[in-house]
């Protein structure tokens, strides 16, 4: 496997005040600590912390040599002035001022006008890779107009690559099947507590030659500590019991090999060949580097054995 660090990629969710409000000088230290370890695939969204994760973002980015970074960035909500959000913060999970809205907008015209929002608050001339962000309930317009509208973009030169966002698998498939999409993000559908992805998804992509980008492998931070906390969050709500319990036997195989959670969630992301690189979120540059130590050296073949041994990994996983 070639280094991972090189197909790992920094998800900028938490800069924009994913649910805990994060200064600019530690959004800034955060980015600073990816690109000083290696790091250069950064993705973020208009819609994280309403356009503030781009403007961070970009600003991190704007001195670094733009041919040595790939970019990513969403469309499918555009943010419009918001008079009525005055003295309120948003509602929607980030720690910021509602003066702006979200709205769902994947025609052609939106999608034109999503990214040229989005380069100016990045201070970019160009990004390299544009998602279409959540499109669950829009998939008509979503193919029929959006897609289309991102593949013309692409031959222009405006962008490099086009794909789609879920956090399903589905819909995912649909798009590979039926566009010609260059790249797919799917979270927390392919992590080591969950593989839906396994049978059909990750294959077809495979077959296809369309990169896969994993983000969500802690599965919203259940996988990221070694001691599982009973409050601990899973698809950002209160996790079930059954699924901490899991996820403290899959942590105690790991300390048996001298590992941890994180470590082995990490890896696991890499080890399907379909994946080309893995997304994480950070918020503290202590994170960064943690994340980034977690992959100075593989994991041993024995503990993947033991996972499926103990039928807490599907059998079919290909692992590092």
């Amino acid at each position: 496997m070639a280094d991972p660090v090189s197909r790992l990629g920094l998800g900028t969710s938490p800069l924009g005040n994913l649910f805990t409000e994060v200064t600019d000088d530690e959004a800034r230290a955060v980015v600073d600590a990816a690109w000083e370890a290696g790091v250069r695939i950064f993705d973020t969204a208009p819609h994280y912390g309403l356009g503030l994760a781009e403007r961070r973002l970009g600003a991190a980015l704007k001195d670094r040599p733009r041919d040595e970074f790939v970019l990513s960035t969403k469309v499918g909500r555009l943010l419009v002035p918001d008079p009525d959000g005055a003295g309120r913060l948003d509602d929607d999970g980030f720690a910021v001022p509602a003066t702006l809205r979200r709205v769902w907008d994947f025609s052609a015209d939106g999608v034109r006008r999503s990214l040229e929002s989005s380069l100016d608050r990045l201070g970019l001339d160009r990004v390299d890779v544009v998602y279409l962000h959540d499109p669950d309930d829009h998939w008509d317009q979503a193919v029929g107009e959006a897609m289309p509208a991102l593949a013309e973009l692409r031959e222009q030169g405006v962008i490099g690559a086009i794909g789609a966002g879920m956090n399903q698998w589905q819909m995912l498939a649909r798009f590979v099947r039926e566009s010609d999409v260059d790249s797919v993000l799917i979270a927390g559908r392919y992590t080591l507590l969950e593989q839906p992805a396994l049978a059909e998804f990750l294959p077809l992509c495979a077959e296809r030659g369309v990169d896969v980008l994993a983000a969500g492998v802690f599965n919203s931070g259940l996988l990221a500590r070694q001691d599982v906390p009973d409050d601990v969050t899973y698809d950002y709500r209160a996790a079930p019991a059954d699924v901490v319990g899991r996820a403290r036997r899959i942590a105690a195989v790991c300390a048996r090999h001298g590992t941890t959670l994180l470590a082995a969630a990490l890896w696991f992301a890499f080890g399907h060949p379909a994946v080309t690189g893995v997304i994480i979120g950070a918020r503290a540059e202590a994170e960064v580097r943690a994340n980034v130590e977690a992959l100075s050296a593989p994991l041993p073949p024995e503990l993947w054995a033991e996972l499926r041994d103990e039928g807490l990994l599907d059998a079919r996983v290909p692992t590092p």
